[in-house]
C-alpha cells in the first residue's frame, strides 16, 4: 500500500494538480537543503525536512509533509 494515501493528501490541497505542483515544489527544497549540506554551504533559502521519515525518497518526503499539514497551501483564487 502507498503512503500516504491520495485521500489524506486531498484534505490539504484543493486538486490532484495542487498537489503535484506543491509535492514536486517541496521535494526540489528539500533536495536543495540535502545538495547544500553535503557541500558544506549555508542554507540559503533551503529549509530542512520537517518531519523525520524512513524514506530517503524527496517527494515522499514532501507528500508526508503535505499529509501531516506541516506544508500550508493556498490557491491564487482564493
Amino acid at each position: 500500500m502507498i503512503e500516504p494515501r491520495i485521500d489524506d493528501l486531498l484534505e490539504h490541497v484543493d486538486s490532484r494538480y495542487a498537489l503535484v505542483i506543491v509535492a514536486a515544489k517541496r521535494a526540489r527544497q528539500i533536495n536543495n537543503y540535502h545538495h547544500q549540506l553535503g557541500e558544506g554551504m549555508g542554507f540559503d533559502g533551503a529549509p530542512p525536512p520537517l518531519i523525520e521519515s524512513r524514506s530517503k525518497n524527496y517527494l515522499t518526503m514532501a507528500m508526508e509533509e503535505v499529509a501531516q499539514g506541516k506544508i500550508r497551501y493556498t490557491s491564487p483564487a482564493s
